[in-house]
């Protein structure tokens, strides 16, 4: 009943968790679209009341004239909307979701003895370690004289980025390492929206009431991470589905894939934020698609080992679990079948007998020879080229196994 529970919020967890981000995202892609489409009004009393850009939009079967002051209307509308809520509600979902999947599971999800071999104390305390000292380096980089400089400051943020994604992935499994780092980048995103933004925005609203002017320095550093925020979108949207794509995190080089990654997702909005303003080079468009190339070579099966390799049988699919059969392939697949029952179906069946699954992942049954042979080439990819499977490595599937099983796949996969 308890993994059940679990399974449940986590549907629900997630469902709450991408309408959210839709939310928060959509209105992060909008205003940077609008912001970077504005211009200067033509009639002579609209620029008398402070609008220094404007535009005209026809959506939903009416026409829209979004407005933006220099600095703020003489008098505040009785009615002014935050987008706040966005951010707030999408982090929040996010840490419900890594707490439940990832904390509560973490023998399952975050620990992988092969990576290093800690407790779920020590595991789930450097995984809230990580978002907090995340949020600390990054605003101490914005605050510091690399601050003052953007190219600086975003060689010292790449820096760190990738020093973390080394480390991360050297501490927890790929999969948990992945979730982690765009978890961090989620949590610096949120932070700039509630410790930042969301403050500068108070003090412009405080100063129009007051009739000051207000101070520049809060319009700067809010809009400073709200540009850094437009940038850490498509990396960590990526991080929200690498966990579906074990060949990203189980890959040997999985902390360079994240980074490649992580990086062909911020040119890409570099790309499209240019567009807006009219510049037509595809520069940065060519790099990131050099990127997921190089990503997709290193991933790519064509890279793996071509030393010829003679696997001899574990003792749970020792020759006395191989009955003699018709056929060299008849016991071949007799053997395989004794590997999956062994190491893979205690998740992989119609009734999971491993403790957490309510049922099988991504409802792929392996439990009969059928099932076997339907998902071949499943088990091949998950099981020998990515070895991201069995997760975190649970049922202590062997190097041997392995490579039987890519052996008979090779061979045609034969029953």
């Amino acid at each position: 009943m308890e993994a059940y529970i679990v399974e449940f919020l986590n549907m629900l967890g997630r469902w709450v968790h991408m309408i959210t981000g839709i939310a928060w995202i959509g209105a992060s892609f909008y205003f940077v679209w609008l912001d970077n489409h504005l211009h200067a009004p033509k009639d002579p009393e609209i620029a008398d009341k402070g609008v220094g850009g404007e535009l005209w939009a026809l959506h939903g079967g009416g026409f829209y004239n979004a407005q933006k002051y220099k600095v703020a209307p003489k008098k505040m509308p009785e009615v002014l909307h935050w987008f706040k809520w966005e951010a707030y509600t999408t982090w929040m979902s996010g840490m419900f979701m890594l707490a439940l999947i990832y904390w509560y599971s973490a023998e399952i999800y975050l620990i992988d003895p092969s990576v290093a071999d800690i407790s779920k104390s020590a595991a789930v305390l450097m995984g809230v370690a990580t978002l907090g000292f995340g949020w600390w380096a990054y605003d101490y980089l914005c605050k510091s004289k690399w601050g003052e400089d953007e190219k600086h400051l975003s060689a010292a943020v790449f820096a760190f980025t990738v020093i973390m994604a080394f480390f991360l992935t050297h501490v927890f499994s790929g999969r948990g390492a992945f979730i982690h780092f765009g978890a961090m980048l989620g949590t610096i995103m949120a932070a700039n929206v509630y410790f930042v933004i969301m403050p500068g925005q108070q003090a412009l609203v405080d100063a129009t009431n007051a009739g000051t002017v207000p101070d520049p320095k809060y319009a700067a550093n809010a809009k400073q991470r709200s540009v850094h925020n437009t940038y850490f979108t498509l990396p960590v949207l990526f991080v929200m589905i690498s966990n579906h794509y074990a060949m990203t995190y189980g890959s040997a080089w999985n902390w360079l894939v994240l980074i490649m990654i992580s990086v062909a997702g911020a040119l890409i909005r570099v790309y499209f934020v240019k567009r807006h303003f009219g510049e037509a080079s595809k520069t940065p468009i060519y790099a990131a698609g050099g990127l997921l190339f190089l990503c997709f070579l290193g991933m790519s099966p064509i890279m793996e080992s071509k030393q010829a390799v003679a696997p001899t049988l574990a003792p749970a699919t020792s020759a006395a679990t191989v009955a003699s059969g018709p056929s060299e392939s008849a016991k071949t697949f007799t053997a395989v079948q004794s590997i999956v029952k062994v190491r893979c179906a205690s998740c992989h069946a119609a009734k999971p007998t491993q403790a957490g699954f309510a049922a099988a992942p991504k409802g792929i049954n392996l439990d009969t020879p059928q099932d076997i042979a339907k998902h071949a080439a499943s088990i091949y990819q998950q099981s020998v080229l990515s070895k991201a499977m069995p997760i975190a490595n649970m049922t202590k599937m062997t190097d041997d196994e392995r490579a039987f099983i890519g052996q008979w796949y090779k061979a045609g996969a034969k029953q």
